[in-house]
């Protein structure tokens, strides 16, 4: 069996999902957007949604990314990468059906791994089922938080009380304007005096709870995504003791365990994207005929094409590698190859929706096609799970410190 050859339940699941995908998921397109637009509220949970959920469960197309059997099919990474991309085709609908959109994913992951019990039976379980979702609260609007040293969010200790209290203001909490959202994971600075990467925490911070207020849903490039990117202000909150995630100090070690995944699948689905911008870019150069012929005959635009199916491949590749290696090595042992991807794949997404976007002229700014907001995700996506240049700053001092070791 070659490296990156599918075994045979993967190759199931790819069928399967590619022909939910054309039965049920771009059909729904219209009907999401028209039921969205009726509603009059950019938070709304449409009908449609709740019954694309049914048919993916029906298909056993449910919690593909869980790696524990416990919960879903337990699928390696390699596994479940062409599944990501597929499901990035349409991303605003197809990983909420199937259950695997973030930032549920990544605190799926954290309650799996380090949720108490009660944690598992009052958050986890539901998360699975698919019945409430879930925010995640890190970044913050007075510090550069692509270092995660810098949060500075408080949580005091009260020993007499036996909690926490919780002072600060979070934004870009993505997921916490969902209709559906009931509990955030909530990063912040326990003990300011100790080593830097102990001074983080992690706490389980239901919505509703006293002196939590969602401020405002933040707009990218003018969207207001369904699900939020919430500001949100914490005043004196307090939080048991008993919802201190693994333990204080241990918050910088969770962050790490979390977003790697989270990094690998944000890059899958960027190349389902890329796959449909170049379908359309090809389907709309082939139709539209200006100066007497189709645009597709055009030398530049089978250069794009050519280039375009040539960057795809390459990121691919890479991600397939990254995904091998996190199943055999490790996350850490993989951070080089997570943190090229995450450059790389949003990247060249970019640039191939962009010139897609050129070749449907007007129409291509427009929501009449999805590529305006592809675009305006994957541009969001370079700064979302840390900068390009943070990645990149990584990526070097992991390459330089062989010339080190060298020179000693």
């Amino acid at each position: 069996m070659s490296l990156f050859e599918m075994s045979e339940r993967a190759t199931k699941y790819q069928s399967d999902l590619l022909e939910f995908m054309d039965s049920c998921v771009y059909p729904a397109e219209p009907v999401y957007e028209s039921q969205m637009a009726e509603s009059g509220n950019p938070h709304f949970q449409p009908p449609i949604l709740e019954e694309l959920k049914e048919q993916a469960r029906k298909r056993g197309l449910w919690n593909l990314f869980h790696p524990h059997p416990e919960w879903g099919p337990g699928l390696t990474n390699l596994e479940y990468a062409p599944l990501a991309e597929i499901m990035g085709r349409s991303p605003h609908l197809a990983p909420e059906a199937c259950n695997c959109s973030a930032p549920d994913t990544g605190n799926m992951e954290v309650f799996t791994l380090f949720g108490s019990d009660e944690h598992k039976e009052k958050y986890l379980k539901p998360l699975l089922e698919g019945t409430i979702r879930s925010a995640f609260a890190m970044t913050e609007p007075q510090v550069a938080s692509s270092d995660a040293t810098n949060v500075q969010l408080a949580m005091v200790k009260d020993d007499a009380a036996g909690d926490y209290v919780l002072n600060g203001r979070k934004w870009f909490a993505s997921n916490a304007l969902h209709q559906n959202c009931k509990v955030m994971i909530v990063m912040g600075k326990t003990d300011p005096n100790t080593a830097i990467h102990r001074q983080q925490s992690m706490m389980v911070v239901p919505m509703d709870a006293p002196g939590v207020t969602v401020m405002r849903g933040l707009p990218v490039f003018g969207y207001q995504d369904r699900e939020g990117h919430a500001e949100i202000d914490f005043k004196d909150v307090r939080v048991p003791a008993k919802d201190v995630l693994k333990g204080e100090g241990e918050g910088f070690a969770i962050a790490q365990a979390r977003l790697g995944p989270g990094r690998i699948h944000h890059c899958m689905r960027a190349i389902g994207m890329a796959e449909r911008a170049l379908e359309l870019l090809c389907r709309r150069a082939q139709s539209r005929i200006a100066f007497g012929k189709p645009i597709s005959d055009n030398a530049n635009i089978r250069d794009w094409i050519a280039e375009a199916r040539i960057d795809i491949e390459m990121i691919r590749l890479l991600t397939l590698k990254t995904a091998y290696l996190m199943d055999t090595v490790g996350n850490k042992a993989a951070q080089v190859e997570i943190a090229a991807i995450k450059v790389a794949a949003p990247n060249i997404a970019l640039k191939i929706v962009d010139r897609a976007i050129q070749v449907h002229g007007a129409g291509g700014v427009t929501d009449d096609f999805p590529l305006a907001g592809f675009w305006a995700h994957l541009r969001t996506l370079r700064l979302a799970d840390g900068p390009d240049e943070v990645h990149q700053r990584a990526i070097a001092r992991q390459e330089l410190r062989k010339y080190r070791e060298d020179a000693r």
